[in-house]
């Protein structure tokens, strides 16, 4: 053992961040060199010792995988990981087989704007940026089953991500089976059959080829379709909707965004937004949580009602609404200015202000639109439409408050019965009628539908995901385009389809938001265009230009994880099964991932995605479970103090000094101190390679669990960290000598109260860990630690039988410097799968507890009784007690109340 080359005062051997930075880069090396962490799989590569594991539950732990930041950790990103350690390391040393395996989402825009903004490829600096995440992770001690690394930008992980994408082509969505994705092989034959009508009347064998095809495509559950889109020529590329601002602009590069038809790809979400509600019963997540999901899907019941317009004939407007009871009040009609509809509405007389307004409203985001208090625009259109329930003609606005994406995208305004359309109305003079009405929703349906105007519906603000992106760091798609134009998926034997390499990958910046997109990959000319046999004969064909999302990766990658090296399927079904599947078989189709622990952030996108994603994958019997994530767990965040200057910009916190007034200053020029998320943003990061130097890992990690509990956001205090770091100073000199260097334990028996606490600390102990409870398992631990000192006194030995418990227990938190006081203990393996240990709950139990009596209100005095002692017994005990005598002398008992283990009451008169 290292000697700490103390100064005047110092140990010898005491515990400093010299040796804690020893002890943990010694055991880390140690836990990479045995595999410590490897959970075997059943079948496979991954299964060389299963057999001593086999008889073991098993459990699969799992976080959110990060972005490979170029700037590296700060001390906020771990939290969750520590936290998924050590319930993980907790879970072994209870007997279980644990997959907790870790990756990085490496494709996307945030990794390509960094190359872009540094001048190197994107796959250059990505592959530097997870180097430096994996060795600040590793210094962490995280218990990763490092085998098991995904990277996103790997073509052996990305050709799987084609693969799905594939599946998800190749499928649609069966209305006459619940919705479910079936191979769309089966669709053709059932239209070839007659058993599924062609929707035009005609017979399968009266179409040409190419309208075989156009049918088809058009139920795919991956389709190319015109959709109006997030375009910011800045960037050159479309946007996600959580990629644009609240003021309609970029959230990289702060560009103008404006609103825009272009032919995209698109998933078919919506096909699932049912299941996607119902089997949010199936999972474990907060409540919150679930509810944000709901909203997201947004299921209305209601009906669509068809209008017909005053004018050409033939042209119907059709709307959903929720209250076909108030249709006799519906005095105007409100198109979203997208409505194709719109163009056959307009006349002479409105056409420049129809023109200039959907001009207006494209440069506008939903949230711009949709954002409440904003003072109602419109423009009417030049014609009117019927009201089928009162016959009066009735007139046709467009105005951005309604979207394209929700319901028909057109309503009928009632005025006097919604506010929004009141301010509408108000601001345009039309009139506000209210009634009569229909006596009830169910009877409004009903006369819908025997009059032939609107039938019973369902409508949900979900819509079908975008999935195109005009950039090069993604994944390409496994598609190419014939001489009509049409898609053609390509042979899964020729996958992975790889990105060309390119060195001018930088989207070109568009001059205005009429110009079209130009992915990078049109410039690969070579690799654009391509010539190849798929059936009949060799041909040329034009590949698709646009690349995946950087959703796509996170939509899948905890499969991968199961079976990383499998080159022949997404993962061997058995071992998919063994870790995703339910072990009880009267609960076939759930499971799913054990743990997930991550960001609120992610509530809905991502999980959303991934679980549309999971559903095809079950229904076409890839994966055994209707859900990815069978528990969810939201960890809170770091917060730290930021600073703004007079500009209003963030300057770097670790730059300011904070004078004896507690009056901060940047460059000497005062700045106003902010809270706020630790990240790059506020520019407030921490590095942990700081505190590791300072500390030493372990203190880092008892640290951020201890700060509060780990589903709530904490602010970060460097200063605090002195007193977890004093608790590990405490620990090792019980253990160790600090000037022999030598263990000082002994096998003592523990006296009454000692073994009592050690057992009761257990119980804590095990049930917060079970429940992630870290920071009140930390504060009993500390208890105990300052228990033990006082047994063992300033130089006397610890009995053995407390030293090792003690040890064991701080394990999952603080492993290193546990692993290596186990080690001077005596022994030789790791504690890795060491049994944690368990309470004897007799030895638990209090021998005698104090119950408070109270006199008239008062508190007097207190008697001890036998724990668990009856109302009979306490009683008896009182009455002997001198005190009872004292109160009570000269005084009549009225009342005698016994709450057995907490109080007694004596009134007297």
């Amino acid at each position: 053992m290292r000697d700490s080359q103390p100064g005047a005062g110092r140990p010898r051997y005491g515990y400093d961040a010299g040796l804690a930075n020893e002890i943990e880069e010694r055991w880390q090396r140690r836990w990479a060199e045995e595999s410590t962490f490897d959970a075997p799989n059943p079948a496979g590569e991954l299964s060389a010792g299963f057999d001593a594991v086999a008889g073991q539950p098993r459990f699969y732990v799992l976080d959110m995988f990060p972005y490979p930041s170029g700037i590296g950790l700060h001390v906020g990103h771990p939290l969750g990981y520590i936290g998924t350690d050590a319930f993980a390391r907790y879970l072994r040393m209870t007997g279980h087989n644990v997959l907790h395996p870790f990756g990085y989402d490496a494709f996307g825009l945030p990794a390509e704007q960094y190359a872009i903004d540094t001048g190197q490829h994107p796959m250059v600096t990505t592959k530097a940026n997870i180097d430096n995440m994996r060795r600040q992770l590793r210094r962490l001690g995280l218990g990763h089953d490092a085998r098991r690394e995904i990277v996103t930008t790997d073509p052996g992980f990305y050709r799987w991500t084609q693969w799905i994408f594939l599946q998800i082509f190749n499928s649609w969505a069966d209305e006459r089976d619940g919705g479910r994705a079936r191979p769309i092989a089966d669709l053709v034959a059932e239209f070839e059959s007659g058993a599924r009508p062609v929707p035009s009347g005609r017979s399968w064998s009266d179409l040409a080829p190419v309208e075989r095809r156009q049918l088809i495509d058009g139920h795919r559950l991956a389709y190319i379709s015109t959709e109006l889109v997030n375009w910011c020529p800045g960037l050159g590329t479309v946007l996600a909707n959580e990629e644009v601002t609240a003021d309609g602009r970029s959230d990289i590069g702060n560009y103008p965004v404006y609103r825009r038809p272009l032919r995209q790809w698109v998933l078919r979400i919506t096909a699932f937004a049912q299941r996607l509600i119902d089997d949010l019963e199936l999972v474990e997540w907060p409540e919150s949580i679930k509810q944000m999901q709901r909203n997201w899907i947004g299921r209305s019941d209601g009906a669509r009602i068809v209008l017909p317009v005053a004018g050409p004939p033939g042209t119907d407007i059709e709307v959903f609404t929720t209250r076909p009871d108030t249709l006799p009040a519906a005095t105007f009609l409100v198109l979203a200015p997208e409505h194709p509809v719109v163009d056959q509405l307009v006349t002479d007389g409105s056409k420049e202000a129809v023109a200039a307004y959907r001009e207006a409203t494209g440069k506008l985001s939903e949230r711009q639109r949709t954002t409440e208090g904003q003072p109602k625009t419109g423009v009417f259109t030049g014609s009117d439409a019927i009201n089928p329930a009162t016959g009066q003609a009735i007139p046709i606005f467009i105005a951005d408050y309604v979207l394209m994406g929700y319901g028909t995208g057109a309503i009928m305004a009632v005025p006097a019965h919604d506010e929004r359309d009141l301010e509408f109305a108000r601001e345009f003079g039309l009139p506000v009628v209210d009634g009569p009405l229909h006596e009830s929703v169910a009877a409004a349906i009903e006369w819908l539908e025997q009059t032939g105007h609107g039938r019973r519906s369902v409508s949900y603000r979900l819509r079908d995901w975008l999935f195109s992106r005009q950039r090069y760091w993604g994944e390409p798609f496994p598609i190419v385009y014939d001489e009509l134009g049409l898609p053609v998926a390509l042979p899964e034997d020729q996958l992975p389809v790889l990105l060309p390499p390119m060195t001018d990958f930088e989207p070109r910046a568009q001059a205005d938001e009429t110009s079209d997109p130009v992915p990078p990959l049109a410039r690969a000319t070579d690799w654009a265009s391509v010539e190849l046999d798929l059936g009949d004969g060799p041909k040329t064909y034009r590949r698709e230009l646009n690349t995946m999302p950087q959703w796509a990766g996170s939509c899948w990658y905890y499969l991968r994880y199961l079976d990383p090296s499998n080159d022949q399927a997404l993962a061997d079904p058995l071992v998919e099964r063994y870790w995703m599947a339910s072990a009880d078989p009267a609960f076939a189709g759930d499971g799913g991932v054990d743990l997930y622990v991550g960001g609120v952030e992610h509530a809905v996108l991502h999980l959303l995605y991934a679980r549309f994603w999971q559903k095809v994958l079950y229904d076409l019997g890839h994966v055994s479970t209707k859900e990815p994530f069978r528990r969810l767990f939201n960890q809170g965040y770091i917060l730290a103090d930021a600073f703004i200057d007079a500009r209003g910009m963030y300057v770097p916190a670790a730059d300011v000094i904070i004078d004896d007034q507690g009056q901060p200053a940047y460059h000497g020029a005062p700045v106003t101190r902010r809270a706020g998320k630790m990240g790059k943003s506020l520019k407030n990061g921490i590095s942990p390679d700081d505190i590791y130097a300072r500390y030493g890992a372990d203190t880092l990690r008892l640290y951020e669990m201890a700060m509060g509990p780990l589903d709530t956001d904490r602010p970060w205090r460097t200063n605090d960290m002195v007193g977890v770091y004093r608790f590990l100073q405490r620990l090792w000199r019980l253990v160790i000598d600090e000037e022999q260097g030598q263990p000082r334990v002994a096998d003592l028996p523990l006296d009454d109260e000692t073994e009592r606490k050690l057992h009761q600390t257990i119980m804590v102990v095990r049930d917060d860990f079970s429940a992630l409870r870290f920071n009140t398992a930390i504060a009993r631990l500390i208890e105990l630690v300052s228990h033990a000192t006082k047994v063992a006194g300033k130089s006397g030995p610890l009995p053995r039988a407390l030293a090792e418990p003690i040890v064991l227990l701080v394990a999952p938190l603080a492993p290193h410097i546990a692993e290596e006081l186990w080690r001077r203990l005596g022994h030789d393996a790791s504690l890795a799968r060491e049994p944690f240990p368990v309470a004897n709950p007799a030895l638990a139990a209090e021998a005698s507890i104090q119950l408070p009596v109270q006199v008239n209100g008062k508190p007097r005095f207190a008697i001890e009784v036998p724990a668990g002692a009856g109302e009979e017994e306490i009683e008896r005990i009182l009455k002997d007690h001198p005190g009872f005598k004292l109160h009570t002398s000269g005084r009549s008992i009225e009342r005698l109340i016994i709450v057995p283990g907490r109080i007694v009451s004596v009134v007297t008169t």
